[in-house]
């Protein structure tokens, strides 16, 4: 099985270690923008050879892990160069503006829009490592627009991977993962800058910051090269969930403000109802 990845970070990365590792037969070509990404990638086995566009023709499977925006133009041009019974699959975070784009094009019926749930807040070859995907949960949206036996194609390599599998429509997709992962980053993101601001005039600071900080500002550390393409494509979603968060945290503000701690109290005890709901979840 010869298996093309166009993207050799963490996500591309990651898959190539547990292909490799599940599939004896599989040879993994790397494609990407970055010679030295390549050359770290092959330094440390996550690929077998480099290559190009022009050799998709050859390819049993493309996974394409880049950035959504580059994704939207690049998908059809890896469509139009694949042959008939290759199968290729995206692991974008958006998918609504992706499946329009090659809703028409002859070889739709080659592409699996899919989203793993799955990643760090590190990036490049250096960042891939074995089992992200074990676990965790892959979204697969219009499966009935890919060809029956690519389907098994995608689902055998899934499956070996330990993933778990769910359905939805892009728009739903893209609504849903905007509350549970696009405002996260957010928040993370904003949070690291209200800090960073302060810590100009208050330079010890982080020497104050504990665990709690270390957690929650996690995702800061994600690339704004891969986020801010999906907050452009997902902008809609984005700003409902932006527009309900500022909402909670103006009422906390004033809750704190009026002096109503029992309030709060209650607030808080009712969202701890989140622990079970995240039971389970690493």
């Amino acid at each position: 099985m010869k298996v093309f990845v166009i993207g050799i970070g963490l996500i591309g990365g990651s898959f190539t270690i547990d292909i490799k590792a599940s599939f004896n037969e599989a040879t993994i070509f790397g494609i990407d923008r970055s010679e030295e990404n390549l050359d770290k990638a092959l330094s440390l086995g996550l690929i077998d050879q480099k290559s190009s566009f022009d050799n998709l023709d050859e390819a049993d499977v493309v996974i394409v892990a880049i950035p959504v925006d580059a994704t939207v133009e690049l998908l059809p041009v890896v469509l139009d160069k694949i042959n008939d019974s290759c199968l290729v699959f995206d692991v974008g975070s958006t998918k609504k503006k992706l499946c329009e784009i090659i809703s028409e094009h002859p070889k739709r019926r080659n592409y699996l829009a899919t989203h793993p749930i799955a990643g760090t807040e590190f990036s490049g070859p250096q960042a891939a490592i074995a089992n992200l995907y074990r676990g965790k949960t892959n979204i697969i949206c219009e499966v009935e627009k890919t060809a029956f036996k690519l389907q098994e194609r995608g689902m055998e390599i899934f499956s070996r991977l330990g993933m778990r599998i769910r359905y939805m429509d892009p728009a739903s997709h893209d609504k849903h993962i905007a509350y549970v992962s696009h405002l996260s980053h957010i928040s993370s993101f904003m949070l690291g800058k209200t800090v960073i601001e302060k810590e100009k005039n208050e330079r010890d600071i982080f020497d104050m910051a504990g665990s709690g900080f270390a957690s929650t500002v996690r995702l800061a550390k994600s690339s704004p090269a891969m986020w801010a393409p999906i907050f452009k494509q997902n902008k809609d979603n984005v700003v409902e969930t932006l527009e309900e968060y500022i909402a909670n945290l103006t009422q906390f503000k004033e809750l704190i403000e009026n002096d109503d701690f029992d309030t709060i109290y209650n607030e808080m005890k009712d969202t701890n109802h989140i622990k079970t709901i995240l039971k389970g979840i690493s």
